[in-house]
């Protein structure tokens, strides 16, 4: 870096993350600057008369008035290529593991290494020729990243020429690997390598966007058949501490239907954290049978961390996923919390000394949350070459935020401005976490604003939509009973509607709660769902029939079947159908005995 007149400043006011330097007179809003005599990563975030802001995300502690302040010209980018998965950054995309080993468990000031590793060689394998016409988003040619992802190796955007060369054999991500020349063989040459570089704070671009179309089965029964999330979509999971934010986005992570997972931990405590970094490398991918990790990039960044380092973490994270996304990827991203880093927005802001918004926040706050959310979506990629879908090859980025409203209040303004941004809505209830229920997804409160009702017609049954329907009006059912019977008492209440709660029970417990520590329950197939929940209603449609025979209440809850019903979550995946059927069958029987047809 030259330190002329221009790129060379100083400090004179340090406020905790926030610092103000004069004599950067070249420098542009988000551009990377280094802060010190350490060298510590800032990003310009306010230009006023000569005077520049400086978020540093880094502890200034010991940093002086006077001391420079250099420019690097450049915005705050990512490396993106090869050597992604498997890898744990921080919220700068600073690989922990081999800064760990420079510098111990705790991390120096300033120090740095490269995202991506510039010794491992990788084989590359042509799939366009020379003289061909390539645009940006064309797929070069591919790299075994791991077992399970073949990354694919693209014209960066903005970028178009005709092949001038191109090789195979064995590159380190910085060597060339083809060279494109302009159409008409007369413009300059551009030299592609594996890696490509990219802002954090710009999305990548697509050919066109999508409308979601399917839903991103999640393997929660709770999720995919009342709250199911759009592939491509977005999704919140807010609930106070204790609730089941992590455990579920674990769970996400493993049994989603995605490709490659990002999974972002936001400023959460560091026991949590650090559960993730230690599980992770040990879980199988249920898909493939591989490590998770072989389709997994880690970014951790702690509550103890700087605070100004939670907004980029957030911002790294979705940038890594649209590039796997324009490869034509289907890519969960898991952020872990947004309410964190909505305090490190409001910490800064409070530092700048802006107007604040509601509770502190800036006034910006939902500005942010949007601008973030939007960058889910399904998309057709830039790139048409050497596709035989003439529509191009597709890719998609849903979005799971988990938030910790402080308290459980869903009032505040985090949780309020990402339910309008979101279209789904899981709420986590402590009295749910409370009787032991899990996933503790309050079904009176959540919603989702996708209509899935085609694809589950077409895909899993034609029935769906309608036993999902009333299902769902059985449970709001429950709760106005459940007023009622604490006010007066259950004797109160017709059989037919003690029947209600009766059924509405069976669900609760034997449909909705599922454990995500047992083998044989933590994931459940969309096509078992549907055998559990018809065989539920089906025994409901015949207690009502059995009640308008005279039947007493009693007798029909007294049923052996009532005790199988419970059993179904236990069955395997394979004899799931099979053995759900038989005890369909069994219910017919046994309200036949009964004299019900």
């Amino acid at each position: 870096m030259n330190e002329t007149e221009n790129n060379l400043g100083k400090i004179i006011r340090i406020a905790g993350p926030v610092v103000r330097a004069v004599g950067l007179e070249n420098v542009r809003l988000y551009d990377v600057v280094r802060v010190g005599e350490l060298g510590l990563v800032g990003e310009v975030i306010r230009l006023s008369e000569g005077l520049t802001t400086i978020q540093v995300y880094e502890d200034t502690s010991g940093i002086c008035v006077g001391e420079p302040v250099r420019s690097t010209g450049l915005p705050l980018v990512v490396q993106l290529g090869p050597g992604l998965l498997e890898q744990v950054y921080d919220g700068l995309q600073r690989p922990l593991k081999i800064l760990a080993e420079g510098s111990g468990e705790f991390i120096q000031r300033g120090v740095y290494a490269s995202p991506l590793p510039e010794d491992k060689r990788w084989h590359f394998t042509p799939r366009v020729s020379v003289g061909e016409v390539v645009g940006a988003g064309d797929i070069l040619g591919v790299v075994p990243e791991s077992r399970t992802i073949e990354h694919r190796i693209m014209v960066p955007p903005h970028q178009r020429g005709r092949v001038v060369s191109i090789r195979a054999g064995e590159f380190n991500v910085n060597e060339t690997v083809a060279v494109i020349g302009s159409e008409n063989e007369a413009g300059v040459e551009a030299e592609i390598t594996l890696v490509q570089r990219w802002p954090v704070r710009q999305p990548r671009p697509c050919q066109t966007r999508l409308a979601p179309r399917e839903p991103l089965l999640t393997g929660t029964r709770i999720i995919d058949a009342f709250f199911p999330v759009a592939k491509g979509g977005s999704a919140i999971i807010p609930g106070g501490f204790g609730t089941g934010k992590t455990v579920t986005e674990h769970s996400l992570a493993r049994w989603a239907d995605a490709d490659v997972v990002v999974y972002v931990g936001c400023g959460e405590r560091g026991n949590e954290m650090t559960e993730v970094l230690e599980e992770f490398p040990k879980l199988e991918d249920p898909r493939t049978g591989a490590p998770l990790m072989e389709r997994t990039v880690l970014i951790a960044n702690t509550s103890n961390m700087p605070v100004a380092a939670r907004e980029a973490s957030i911002y790294t994270g979705i940038t890594i996923a649209e590039y796997y996304r324009d490869m034509g990827y289907d890519v969960l991203m898991l952020a872990d919390s947004t309410s964190r880093w909505g305090e490190a927005l409001r910490e800064i802001s409070g530092r700048l000394e802006e107007m604040p918004g509601e509770e502190g926040y800036p006034a910006y706050l939902a500005a942010r949350l949007a601008e973030f959310y939007e960058r889910s979506g399904r998309v057709i990629c830039l790139g048409n070459h050497g596709n035989s879908d003439t529509q191009g090859r597709m890719g998609s980025v849903s979005v799971v935020g988990a938030v910790s409203p402080p308290g459980g209040d869903f009032s505040e303004p985090v949780t309020q401005n990402s339910m309008r941004v979101a279209s789904t809505f899981w709420a986590l209830d402590y009295d749910l976490s409370r009787r032991r229920h899990f996933p503790a997804i309050n079904w009176t409160s959540s919603y989702s604003l996708y209509n899935f009702r085609d694809w589950f017609e077409r895909e899993v049954a034609t029935d769906w939509d309608e036993l999902s329907h009333e299902a769902m009006a059985l449970l709001q059912r429950e709760v106005e009973l459940l007023e009622i019977v604490q006010l007066v008492g259950p004797d109160a209440l017709a059989e037919p509607e003690r029947a209600v709660l009766a059924v509405a029970r069976m669900l609760r417990e034997d449909f909705l709660q599922q454990s995500a520590y047992r083998d044989v329950d933590r994931y459940c197939s969309i096509q078992k769902a549907y055998w559990m929940l018809k065989t539920i209603m089906d025994f409901y449609h015949h207690t009502q029939a059995a009640l308008e025979s005279k039947i007493p209440l009693e007798r029909v809850t007294a049923l052996p079947v009532v005790s199988d019903i419970a059993r179904m979550k236990e069955f395997q995946a394979d004899a799931a159908e099979k053995e759900i059927r038989a005890i369909m069958d069994r219910v017919q029987f046994s309200f036949a005995d009964l004299g019900v047809a």
